[in-house]
């Protein structure tokens, strides 16, 4: 089938009232034309409503970008920072909406950079600019922004993302720890909640999936457990008369 043809069936199916996640004309032609199959490995799989794993990363259900999209509510001209750039897909959604220049995004692993690099170029969304940081200090070189997305879940909202929006801008993002919402936070640090979502926790230098874990106490021990596996207990002890 038409890829173009599936990708309009998923745009139909969540603004259908069974699942109501994107209302704004906006968003769905924005989603219509970004080539999901471009961001997964499966080409007729991209346009079904479930997340895939890429590089140690989920990669967000279509219905969960919409959600997170409708909350952002970016103008036509918005600045627009993503962290948790991820594979590409929702900066490339973004980028549609409001133009490649004006989409910045950050990622903690290297890796992901590099995907979302290569994605957004194939997808031809290469004006927007994925940079390898912590996404927790944001992007201040090009701050103020107008909407902030953090797609990771954390506490409370990350001071530097606060400082970084526009005296009229919103932060979007998972706030919470086993109970999550999707929260829109204003630059004052006031939040509203919009429902409830399921995202892993805001990653800190360290815990990437492509890192050299830097806590030597927990290697050491994981170290410990391996050696006792493999040495002999017991009824296996040669030196041990069991008759």
């Amino acid at each position: 089938m038409d890829l173009a043809v599936l990708r309009d069936d998923m745009v139909d199916s969540l603004q259908h009232e069974s699942k109501g996640c994107v209302h704004s004309d906006g968003l769905s032609v924005a989603m219509r034309e970004v080539p999901r199959h471009e961001f997964v490995e499966d080409d007729r799989g991209a346009y079904a409503d479930r997340p895939f794993e890429r590089l140690g990363t989920r990669v967000l259900a279509p219905s969960t970008v919409g959600r997170l999209l409708e909350a952002l509510d970016p103008d036509a001209d918005s600045s627009v920072l993503v962290v948790g750039a991820g594979v590409g897909y929702t900066v490339a959604v973004l980028a549609e909406l409001v133009g490649g220049q004006r989409v910045h995004a950050v990622d903690i692993t290297r890796r992901l950079v590099y995907e979302a690099r290569e994605n957004l170029a194939s997808a031809g969304y290469d004006a927007v600019l994925v940079d390898w940081r912590d996404g927790a200090d944001g992007f201040p070189e090009y701050a103020p922004y107008d909407r902030i997305l953090l797609e990771a879940a954390a506490v409370q909202p990350p001071a530097p993302l606060v400082d970084q929006l526009a005296d009229r801008g919103q932060l979007v993002m998972p706030l919470g720890t086993t109970e999550q919402s999707i929260a829109v936070v204003s630059p004052a640090g006031e939040s509203r909640q919009l429902g409830g979502c399921a995202f892993d926790p805001m990653l800190v230098e360290g815990e990437q999936a492509d890192t050299v874990e830097r806590n030597r106490t927990r290697r050491e021990d994981r170290e410990f457990a391996r050696r006792d596996a493999r040495r002999r207990s017991g009824w296996e002890q040669d030196w041990i008369d069991w008759e």
